[in-house]
């Protein structure tokens, strides 16, 4: 595995655990993959991979991003 894809999954791991310890039910966990998944979705559709990975910088990394 990849070192990106381990960092992904580290990711979504903590993520879940963060809205499971916060009250969310598995069902709105799954609401909640689904909304962004409809959002990365709109954003290909629209182009915007292309425009995210041109801006993607450390520079301007947003401070909750995980760093390698």
């Amino acid at each position: 595995m990849s070192t990106d894809q381990k960092s992904t999954r580290i990711l979504a791991r903590t993520f879940f655990t963060q809205l499971r310890a916060s009250g969310y039910t598995p069902h709105q966990v799954i609401g909640i993959a689904t909304e962004l998944l409809e959002l990365v979705t709109t954003d290909l559709r629209e182009g915007g991979d292309k425009a995210a990975a041109a801006q993607a910088t450390p520079e301007s990394a947003p401070e909750w991003q995980q760093r390698a």
